[in-house]
């Protein structure tokens, strides 16, 4: 009788989500570049049809597409998760997220929380949820403010408010991790997936 071929284990799904200023993108860029999870993490590039900004690359940072591009996708049903933020839209490829898990590659995103929850619903099996939280609303309102110096009081505010929802929603994911001291931070966020990734493949 012929062997049985072993199957990959697909990937797991590790989805970064908290306050914008939280340090998520930070951490997870950190993670990415890490060379003991170099090949076994990706990053997820997201679609967006906001305006691409100086220091960014379109394939690397994001996707950058049309209005009308984005809407015939999803109507398609070829993004897995969206979001309108600030009057943009952002989404998920449905395709090149598939394909990478299906390598057994594990892939890294930074999403809001209406994404983590899409995600962990459409992955229930493979999803691992982690909560960046901020120090403080103060400190997360400076950081704002240091990140978006172009940005009005009223898109500060917005994004505050926010803020205050989303560390409502921290307890109910898998992970929480503060990011009082960023060395700190990533090292417990190293320790997460790491771990997660060798039971998964156990």
């Amino acid at each position: 009788m012929a062997a049985k071929k072993t199957q990959k284990n697909p990937g797991k799904v590790f989805v970064l989500s908290g306050p914008s200023g939280s340090g998520k993108t930070t951490l997870l860029s950190g993670l990415i570049r890490d060379r003991n999870l170099k090949y076994k993490l990706l990053k997820s590039i997201s679609l967006t049809t906001r305006p691409k900004r100086p220091q960014e690359r379109s394939g690397k940072d994001y996707f950058f597409v049309k209005k009308e591009q984005f809407i015939k996708l999803l109507k398609a049903k070829k993004i897995l998760e969206w979001t309108r933020y600030l009057g943009y839209y952002y989404g998920t490829p449905k395709e090149l997220v598939d394909r990478k898990l299906k390598l057994g590659k594990s892939i890294g995103f930074c999403l809001d929380l209406k994404g983590a929850r899409a995600l962990k619903r459409i992955y229930p099996k493979q999803a691992v949820t982690i909560f960046v939280k901020p120090p403080s609303i103060n400190t997360l309102k400076k950081r704002i403010e240091q990140r978006c110096a172009s940005a009005d009081k009223v898109e500060t505010s917005k994004r505050l408010t926010l803020a205050r929802k989303e560390l409502r929603a921290a307890e109910s994911f898998d992970y929480v991790v503060p990011n009082t001291d960023l060395k700190e931070a990533a090292r417990k966020l190293k320790g997460i997936i790491s771990g997660e990734i060798t039971n998964h493949h156990d």
